[in-house]
C-alpha cells in the first residue's frame, strides 16, 4: 500500500481534517508564500496532530539552524529540501540532526532522474513543486531510493498515480478547495489511496 502525504497544513481545521483521516504524513511548509507557515504556528498544529501522523518539514534553501531547530523541539519528524541544496549542504545537515531527509527533484526529461544524493528519499516534482501540474508520469524511472510523486494530483488522477511504481503520494492542491484544504477531498484521496472501498 502506498503512503500518502498531505501538504501543505495551515490552520486548526487542517489538522482536525488529517487526525480524522489518517494519512501517513502532512507536510508544514517553511518557504514560499501561499502556504508558508512559521515556527510557532507549526509547533501549535503538530500539537494537535495525531502522533502517528509523521510531520516532514519543506524547505527551500533554508538557513541550517533553523531546520535544526525545528527537529530538536520535535516540532518535525522528517526534513524535505526543495531547493538547490548540495550534497555539502546535505552532509553538514546530517551531522546536526538524525531524522529521514527527502530531496525534491524536478523532472524535465530523462536526465532529471539522474540524481545522487545522500538522502533517503527522492520526491518527484513538477517545477519547483507547489504548480499543482503533473509531469508526464510515463517518463518515471527506477532509482536507489524510495520515491513520493508529487505535483497535480487530485481525484481526478488519483487512481492513475497509485498505479506508478513509487513509495507515496504527495498532495496539496488537490485536496484544496479555494486554496484552503477540503475536509471531503482528503477523505477520498486517503480512502482511495487505501483503498478502501
Amino acid at each position: 500500500m502506498k503512503k500518502i502525504k498531505i501538504c501543505g497544513l495551515k490552520r486548526s481545521e487542517d489538522v482536525d481534517y488529517v487526525n480524522t483521516y489518517q494519512p501517513d504524513y502532512v507536510g508544514f511548509v517553511f518557504a514560499g508564500k501561499k502556504r508558508k507557515i512559521t515556527y510557532d504556528q507549526a509547533k501549535e498544529l503538530k500539537k494537535d496532530l495525531l502522533s502517528s501522523i509523521q510531520v516532514v518539514g519543506v524547505f527551500v534553501n533554508e538557513d541550517i539552524s533553523f531546520v535544526e531547530k525545528l527537529v530538536k523541539n520535535d516540532v518535525i519528524d522528517l526534513v524535505q529540501l526543495h531547493g538547490q541544496e548540495t550534497n555539502e549542504y546535505i552532509k553538514i545537515l546530517k551531522q546536526k540532526i538524525d531524522v529521514p531527509i527527502i530531496k525534491a527533484i524536478q523532472i524535465k526529461n530523462d536526465d532529471s532522474f539522474n540524481v545522487d544524493y545522500d538522502v533517503d528519499y527522492y520526491l518527484f516534482d513538477h517545477g519547483s513543486g507547489g504548480t499543482g501540474e503533473s509531469f508526464d508520469w510515463s517518463m518515471l524511472k527506477e532509482v536507489n531510493k524510495p520515491v513520493f510523486l508529487a505535483g497535480g494530483i487530485n481525484l481526478s488522477n488519483i487512481d492513475e498515480a497509485l498505479k506508478m511504481n513509487v513509495y507515496g503520494l504527495d498532495v496539496s492542491s488537490g485536496v484544496e478547495t479555494d486554496g484552503f484544504k477540503d475536509r471531503e477531498k482528503i477523505k477520498e484521496i486517503v480512502r482511495r489511496a487505501r483503498n478502501e472501498r
